[in-house]
């Protein structure tokens, strides 16, 4: 059974910085792709960054310069290092894999993140 566990949301004021991350209850390397992607209230579920099994990386624009993507592969976890956040960063925040056999994706749960004075 494939579980995907995010942690680390929470609310922090405009400028500052949060590190998600993303469990995983098999081996990471299992997995050809995994991302972050996020949804503000009432808007789609929108790509933040992804990141590949050898560990390219891609961001959509906005979030270029801001956020960063890794893995550590040991650890079976991804993060997603987030600077200089605005408010309107303020979504729930969901880690994403692909499996490597199959291309089943799998969610997480979500966690929160809220950008306010």
């Amino acid at each position: 059974q494939v579980q995907l566990v995010e942690s680390g949301g929470g609310l922090v004021q405009p400028g500052g910085s949060l590190t998600l991350s993303c469990a995983t209850s098999v081996s990471i390397l299992s997995f050809r792709t995994m991302g972050w992607y996020r949804q503000a209230p009432g808007n789609e579920r929108d790509l933040v960054a992804t990141i590949s099994n050898s560990g390219s990386t891609n961001y959509a624009d906005a979030m270029k310069g801001r956020f960063t993507i890794s893995k550590d592969n040991a650890k079976n976890t991804m993060y997603l290092q987030m600077n200089s956040l605005k408010p309107e960063d303020t979504a729930v925040y969901y880690c994403n894999a692909e499996y490597l056999l199959g291309g089943r994706r799998y969610w997480g749960q979500g966690t929160q993140v809220t950008v306010s004075s």
